[in-house]
């Protein structure tokens, strides 16, 4: 390619458009990885399901309740905040979440989880 092409080249836009795209294959490539290392976060030692409501039957409820929580060195949670879903589904999901427990770690940790209704 020539000087002359180069420049009409980088003068089109099309560099930029590359980069841009690059930058986004990038970034994806990271929250990706930034998902998986959350995924594979804190070991659970009991995790129950949480019972599907009876009224949530009776109204024909389903979707996904997101909730995180912050889980002590000793493996309990000291918090658990719901950030999504509806409520019904959101107050089972938490009674299952008291009976959760994790492995001990060397401090706290917050890890976000989904129940799928």
């Amino acid at each position: 390619m020539s000087a002359c092409s180069e420049s009409s080249y980088a003068k089109s836009g099309k560099a930029k458009k590359m980069l841009a795209k690059f930058g986004m294959v990038v970034a994806l490539m990271f929250l990706v990885a930034v998902t998986a290392a959350t995924q594979e976060g804190r070991r659970t030692v009991s995790n129950p399901q949480p019972e599907f409501p009876e009224i949530a039957k009776k109204m024909n409820l389903s979707g996904v309740v997101r909730i995180e929580v912050i889980i002590g060195s000793d493996g309990e949670i000291k918090n658990a905040k719901v950030v999504g879903g509806h409520p019904v589904l959101a107050d089972a999901s938490l009674k299952a979440l008291k009976k959760w427990k994790y492995a001990a770690g060397a401090s706290e940790t917050k890890e976000l989880l989904e129940f799928k209704f």
